[in-house]
């Protein structure tokens, strides 16, 4: 719908009654997940049996708690380890990749662009087992060859980084690098005029400007490597991720400590998310 153009009043009710059914659509199965969470059952399902906490505090069998279940307490801890690996790569590369991109002229820019793209046309699945069979060749050849067992790359945490970074990365870069496409280069020229060297007026005027680009390719990154399955299920050792560990759960027959497990990212997501809007409208009354 066009605001400025007028439209007869049944298809605005109609219009809205899309809109309503839309967002009821992409809540509801948040919402079940959330109330299930607090369901006094062994599973996750209808009949409601009473409010319990259970399944967030519980430290006895059959209803332990997230806070108390060693699998995925310990898959919590993994998958925080790899995003941050994740971010903190993602974001220096990402950097550079947007800086090379914006200021320079190069032969096969356009190319080396298209490669840039390519991690995020391609399925995960498809990304996961090619990187997985990559390592895996190069270090049995090298077995073969010299009698060296090289262990990181073999499917572990290693590989779940290196298969996230392949497109995450890409994300970061398109992010930093719209930003950077709107600042003025002449304030790196003053800041040249009044002796600061290339780095300095960088560090000192360029990278500020980029704070809030920067600030919202991190929480991106942190967000889709701790969230991510496909890449991450055919590169996953014996140190598996929560969303691996919580696949095998609902595999097994979960209880509704998967739903309090959802929930807690579901929460965390959104701060995570409302933090991005915040640093993102206080960059803008700044400038």
């Amino acid at each position: 719908m066009i605001p400025s153009l007028p439209t007869n009043r049944p298809f605005s009710r109609i219009y809205q009654g899309y809109i309503a059914l839309f967002f009821v659509f992409l809540m509801l199965p948040l919402v079940v997940v959330a109330v299930f969470a607090f369901n006094d059952s062994l599973f996750p399902s209808l009949p409601w049996n009473g409010f319990t906490l259970s399944w967030f505090f519980g430290d006895s069998e059959p209803k332990v708690g997230i806070f108390n279940d060693r699998e995925l307490t310990d898959g919590i801890g993994v998958s925080l380890f790899v995003a941050i690996a994740v971010t903190v790569c993602s974001l220096f590369l990402a950097t550079t990749n947007a800086f090379l991109f914006e200021r320079f002229d190069f032969r096969f820019k356009g190319f080396c662009y298209v490669l840039l793209l390519l991690p995020l046309v391609i399925p995960g699945v498809i990304l996961g087992v090619s990187i997985l069979l990559m390592s895996s060749t190069i270090a049995n050849g090298i077995e073969d060859s010299i009698g060296w067992d090289i262990e990181w790359m073999r499917p572990g945490l290693v590989l779940v980084v290196l298969g996230q970074f392949a497109f995450i990365t890409t994300i970061c870069t398109l992010v930093i690098a719209a930003r950077l496409r709107k600042f003025d280069i002449s304030l790196e020229e003053a800041a040249l005029n009044l002796g600061a060297t290339k780095m300095e007026a960088v560090v000192t005027i360029t990278l500020p400007f980029l704070k809030p680009a920067l600030i919202g390719a991190a929480i991106i990154a942190f967000l889709m490597s701790f969230e991510n399955f496909n890449t991450t299920l055919m590169l996953v050792g014996s140190d598996a991720p929560l969303t691996i560990a919580m696949f095998d759960r609902l595999r097994e027959g979960s209880t509704p400590v998967i739903n309090a497990v959802s929930l807690l990212l579901m929460v965390a997501s959104g701060l995570l998310a409302l933090a991005s809007i915040w640093f993102s409208s206080k960059s803008a009354k700044t400038e």
